[in-house]
């Protein structure tokens, strides 16, 4: 069996593990980097488009607005370490030594403000900032005469992580610390399993929102990261909290929807229901920069009210070619699928977007379990708590990916890599899958999340849910078992359990809290 060895495994290319990879290349450590696509660039991170919060230490007002979008539930010490550290680490990575290419007006920085913001305090580099960071901090570390020591694999799904009580050859080995050791990794290219070895272990596999019906994520966000770690026997925390993007574009053409930025409405972007009608005064006093939950929920209520399938955001009072120039991946999008939002409105619904619960950590991106950390949206410091404020996620990737990082070298030197010969090979199954029932799985998961466990849930959807996951854990469980590996089943068998873990956070939580919304 193929194996390889690393001081540290980071599984995934977003600008979460990116930071804890740049961080960590500096040292003479070996460092290996896996992502399922063929692309490294295909990450969440890519598709962000709003901005990236660019703050002083001692900006207090900061730590007020995150409690404020939160609902009063986040984590506040979590909040003043984004504050205290965020700023200074921005400046590191991005500015020195990625060189990402922020908006500027004669050489100095611009910034804009976004929803329950309350001051402009957000880089952005038009509608792309996300492409803007990935692809400049992934251009930084593939520079081989600077980082030989950094390897990154494509294709390589990760599919469990090693626990010698879970993985040991003898049985002896039960008794011993449940600490990660590294992972079992599928080689999409060879078709076959890779025994990676790693003294610690770093998940930054971003989010779950491709498991929903709509989404703004890329298909790849199906919850590989928290199922593994569950299954490792790691905490995770705050499940029933995924946040819906207000403002998607509307089509019918597929599950993954294009993303209308925040920003938009930060830059005086009015919603009008379909007999043009701005309505979120109705809602909230601030209208439509209100916290995200508050806007997706009022788009839902106005879309069943009016029976119309979606609403409008209309930008089109603005100078067209600023709109063109501030927002040009939106306006060139809306006007391929027949939308000049120079000249009218942009149809919109909410979709899923963010996980703001996870793996849970520390503040230094420790999990429960020794050895292994999670950073970025697959883990959960409670920074966020019931709901995010925006441009929150990219700075909490890239700052707490960079503390993880520090962490690690602080006490790496002390661990020794676990022996490959002391984790069992990998047995695959025999059967081949059958991509009819695995396409047919992911149809019903995801209609099943979208309508029982979705915006507004209620006891009588989330227990037709739980009829419905009764039957996909027992089906998929079994055709795991006897198939061989693909990367689909690995995913479809990640997404149900992530699914599930969703539904029941749900049924145990009955107050409404944030983007969190139970009705009975």
């Amino acid at each position: 069996m193929n194996e390889y060895n690393f001081d540290v495994l980071i599984i995934g290319t977003g600008v979460a593990g990116l930071s804890s990879a740049a961080k960590l290349a500096e040292s003479n450590l070996k460092i290996g980097i896996i992502t399922r696509e063929a692309d490294p660039n295909v990450t969440n991170t890519y598709w962000a488009q709003g901005g990236i919060i660019y703050s002083s230490a001692g900006d207090e007002s900061l730590i007020e607005d995150i409690i404020k979008a939160s609902s009063n539930s986040c984590n506040i010490e979590a909040a003043k370490i984004l504050t205290k550290r965020s700023g200074r680490i921005l400046e590191e990575m991005l500015l020195e030594k990625a060189q990402t290419n922020f908006e500027r007006d004669e050489g100095k920085l611009k910034f804009t403000r976004e929803a329950a913001h309350s001051k402009e305090r957000i880089l952005y580099q038009g509608d792309f900032t996300g492409k803007a960071i990935q692809v400049s901090l992934l251009n930084y570390l593939k520079d081989k005469t600077r980082f030989p020591n950094v390897s990154i694999l494509t294709r390589h799904t990760a599919i469990d992580l090693l626990t010698p009580i879970h993985h040991g050859v003898k049985i002896q080995q039960r008794y011993e610390e449940n600490k990660v050791v590294g992972a079992y990794v599928y080689n999409q290219e060879m078709k076959q399993v890779v025994k990676v070895l790693a003294k610690n272990t770093i998940l930054a596999t971003g989010g779950i929102g491709a498991i929903y019906l709509h989404h703004s994520n890329s298909e790849g966000a199906r919850g590989d990261g928290h199922a593994m770690a569950k299954r490792a026997g790691a905490q995770l925390i705050d499940m029933e909290f995924i946040q819906f993007h207000p403002t998607t574009f509307y089509n019918s053409s597929s599950h993954r929807r294009f993303l209308v930025s925040e920003a938009i409405r930060g830059e005086g972007g009015v919603l009008l229901n379909c007999n043009g009608e701005r309505f979120m005064e109705k809602y909230h006093p601030d209208m439509e920069l209100a916290p995200r939950d508050v806007v997706a929920r009022a788009i839902l209520e106005e879309t069943i009210e009016t029976r119309h399938e979606c609403v409008y955001l209309d930008i089109s009072h603005k100078d067209p070619d600023w709109i063109k120039n501030r927002f040009p991946t939106i306006y060139a999008h809306c006007l391929e699928n027949g939308f000049d939002i120079t000249l009218k409105p942009i149809p919109v619904v909410p979709a899923a977007h963010y996980t703001c619960g996870g793996v849970k950590t520390n503040l230094k991106g420790q999990t429960t379990i020794p050895n292994l950390f999670a950073v970025g949206e697959v883990a959960c410091t409670g920074l966020h708590g019931a709901n995010r404020l925006a441009s929150t996620s990219l700075l909490e990737g890239l700052t707490f990916g960079y503390i993880a990082a520090e962490e690690i070298l602080e006490n790496i030197t002390a661990e020794e890599s676990y022996p490959s010969y002391m984790i069992k090979d990998w047995q695959d199954g025999t059967k081949h899958t059958d991509r009819a029932l695995i396409h047919q799985d992911w149809l019903t998961l995801k209609h099943t999340m979208w309508n029982y466990v979705g915006l507004t849930r209620t006891s009588d959807r989330l227990g037709r849910a739980n009829a419905m996951f009764h039957e996909l854990l027992d089906e998929i469980g079994k055709f795991y078992k006897k198939c061989v590996l693909t990367d689909e089943l690995i995913g479809i068998r990640n997404a149900v359990e992530v699914g599930h873990m969703v539904l029941q956070a749900s049924r145990r939580n009955r107050e409404s809290l944030g983007c969190f919304f139970r009705k009975s």
